[in-house]
């Protein structure tokens, strides 16, 4: 999109602009000047960050310029343009989403499962043309919400859901707060006033994950795939909350473009699909132009579509498939479309990551917080290389949408690594012999009656000594990301619980390990290394043992929040929900959660306990020191110095953070024996690299 030299002018005036204040602007016509010259180079870092992943400038020093031009528009609310980066930010509510009519039809695609069928479609399209040889794109096929976007005279002003094809839904105030739809593009470059662009809402997996263990979390079923949660975010009524979901753009088909005489310019001044793709990624679109293949035959489109097969899984953003199209566009109008889908490309789908199984029994699960859990137990079947055995109902009211009975066929789908979710009931498969799911009244832990609290989905008991929520709690407590006792999961939890040695969290440190040898499937050895581990544990650093509470709605993220902000837990006993809100991400009910907790005399006495029995609840000195505070690491490759888990623990006490993904937010790429694909992916994006020895060296400095 840039030159060079373009990208060298833009940095250096980046850096003229950061010395301005608003106080330093004294005309309008200096403001008006100022303005510009900051939309020019916020447009180039929003692509350097949004398409690159590779920005030039700290965060900082975006918010600063961004909240200049802010001060400017306010100033003087006549020099806002259309395509100011200001108008992103959507106010109020979409009330509703109007019809509109595409300028060019959005059809669906024919899809392809095998070889043959590729075969088949390259016969077609030659016996059409009457061409001995065809050229194709080959790209990945996205998985997430089809748009459609329409520039006139280099201006964003209409964006559009798929709908039935030819009329979609009015959804540009949504489209607007995607950092990846630029406001405005120099499409008058090419010789274009109107264009009409298809793409894919998308949301990246990792994203993706988050948001449906905040879902979880706070008693939500999860969304089934990106898809769904690209569509449902779509269709939002309030634009801020579309703007903190994190969706991305990806534009992969020009379907409409005339210049200023309403020539058609397809096949005529845009003649070769890749390159039109690439004339987008230039123009500051998020494409495929990367991944796009020029294929020369048919075997040539066979073996990149096997290669992205193997490899899909390794991509950030789910794809189910590849989309062959005619490289030359001038034949797209010789080769038509049926009233389904063009006959000049096609779909290559890869292996199911869907399957239907009957559903056996169902049963009720008590989690730490009481929640109530339906649990289908189904026929095992493979989806995704993975066996399902069962899968979560999530409640009583999900059962009903559904109309979930014993003995159904379900849809059963599993994207990635996500958890397996019922996509929907085969109702023509019944027999008659389905039984009704009977949600139960008592708790199948304990048998107090269960409660449904006004505006939750979820029925919950309220015993807080009910044997599964104690095991649960004890459980969580005990976990990997929480306190890491290792040789303390579940099924020991379980046992020790029956046979009386565990009652309470604070027990863990006060187990007697001389009857831990006698029993079965222990000794001194194993006996010895549990009580090391449980003793390790009292030093995690305080984020660990606030998630270790348990607390509902208290995540990671929102316990490490919590950490930064005290010195001590008790210091919480505190708080106020007005400070707690204060925090970042913290609202107001994930607030009360928290301000309730620490008001429950029960919590306060079992943290005083945890105390008194050596558990650290303040900060140690290294820990508030906070040495690689602001830096984020990611690991690759074997360590030899220690388990992945310790060295996450090291780079967490000194205050920095550790990701799963390579990023531009990456710090550091510790890079261990033989290191996986994040490596290349670091070396792409400039990230810097240690070895071993100097993350070591790193650690102890």
């Amino acid at each position: 999109m840039y030159t060079k030299e373009e990208e060298k002018r833009l940095i250096e005036k980046t850096r003229q602009l950061l010395k301005i204040s608003i106080k330093d602007i004294k005309t309008k016509e200096e403001a008006r000047k100022i303005a510009e010259e900051l939309r020019e180079v916020i447009k180039y870092h929003d692509w350097r960050y949004y398409v690159l992943a590779n920005p030039v400038i700290s965060d900082y020093e975006y918010d600063k310029l961004f909240h200049l031009l802010i001060e400017i528009e306010e100033k003087y609310p006549d020099l806002i343009t259309p395509d100011s980066p200001t108008q992103r930010v959507a106010s109020g509510l979409t009330k509703e989403f109007p019809p509109v009519r595409h300028l060019a039809p959005m059809l669906s695609l024919e899809n392809s499962y095998n070889e043959d069928d590729l075969r088949d479609f390259d016969r077609r399209v030659k016996e059409i043309t009457k061409r001995t040889e065809i050229e194709y794109s080959v790209e990945p096929k996205f998985d997430g919400a089809g748009i459609a976007l329409v520039y006139e005279n280099n201006l964003f002003i209409r964006g559009a859901t798929r709908g039935d094809g030819v009329v979609g839904e009015d959804i540009t105030p949504n489209l607007k707060v995607i950092k990846t739809i630029p406001l405005s593009a120099d499409f008058k470059r090419y010789g274009i006033k109107t264009i009409e662009i298809r793409g894919e809402v998308l949301i990246r997996k990792d994203l993706f994950k988050k948001i449906n263990q905040e879902r979880l979390e706070e008693g939500l079923p999860p969304f089934a795939n990106p898809r769904n949660a690209a569509a449902g975010s779509l269709r939002l009524q309030n634009p801020k909350e579309v703007a903190k979901r994190g969706l991305e753009a990806f534009v992969y088909q020009i379907t409409y473009a005339v210049d200023e005489n309403g020539n058609n310019l397809l096949g005529t001044k845009l003649k070769k699909h890749h390159e039109s793709i690439k004339m987008l990624y230039e123009l500051g679109f998020k494409s495929p132009y990367k991944e796009i293949k020029v294929c020369e035959n048919i075997d040539e489109v066979i073996d990149y579509c096997n290669e992205w097969q193997e490899k899909r899984d390794s991509y950030p953003y789910e794809i189910d498939g590849m989309v062959i199209k005619v490289n030359d566009i001038s034949l797209y109008d010789i080769l038509g479309a049926t009233s389904h889908h063009p006959r000049w490309a096609i779909a290559f789908k890869f292996r199911a990551r869907q399957a239907t199984t009957r559903l056996l029994d169902v049963v009720f699960q008590v989690g730490r917080t009481g929640a109530v859990t339906p649990v289908g137990k189904l026929e095992p079947v493979e989806i995704g290389g993975v066996t399902v055995s069962s899968v979560s109902l999530i409640n009583e009211d999900f059962i009903k949408e559904k109309d979930i009975r014993i003995g159904d066929l379900l849809l059963i789908e599993r994207a990635g690594d996500v958890i397996p979710y019922v996509v929907k009931v085969i109702k023509e498969a019944r027999t008659g012999n389905e039984k009704p799911i009977v949600f139960p009244k008592y708790c199948p832990s304990c048998g107090s009656p269960l409660v449904k609290p006004p505006g939750e989905a979820v029925w919950r008991c309220v015993n807080a000594n009910c044997p599964a929520q104690v095991k649960e709690r004890i459980a969580h407590f005990a976990s990997k990301d929480a306190m890491d006792i290792r040789g303390l999961g579940p099924r020991i939890v379980e046992r020790f619980y029956d046979l009386g040695l565990l009652r309470t969290i604070p027990d863990i440190y006060r187990l007697d390990f001389e009857k831990i040898k006698q029993l079965e499937g222990f000794g001194e050895k194993s006996a010895e290394n549990l009580r090391k581990s449980i003793e390790e544990s009292k030093h995690r650093p305080i984020h660990r043992l606030i998630y270790g509470l348990g607390i509902r709605y208290v995540g990671q993220v929102t316990a490490r929040t919590l950490a930064e902000n005290i010195k001590c837990v008790e210091e919480l006993e505190d708080w106020t929900i007005e400070q707690l809100e204060s925090l970042e991400d913290i609202g107001y009910v994930v607030a009360k959660s928290i301000y309730d907790f620490f008001h429950n005399e029960q919590n306060i006495k079992m943290i005083h306990e945890l105390k008194e029995l050596g558990v650290q609840t303040c900060k140690e000195e290294k820990e508030e020191e906070g040495k690689l505070k602001d830096m984020t690491f990611v690991f690759t490759g074997t360590l030899s110095c220690c388990s992945r888990e310790k060295a996450k623990e090291m780079v967490e006490t000194l205050g920095g953070k550790v990701s799963n993904s390579v990023s531009h937010k990456t710090t550091y790429l510790v890079v261990g024996e033989t290191p996986g694909s994040k490596l290349a992916k670091a070396q792409k994006l400039g990230i810097k690299t240690l070895n071993e020895e100097q993350f070591l060296e790193l650690v102890k400095s």
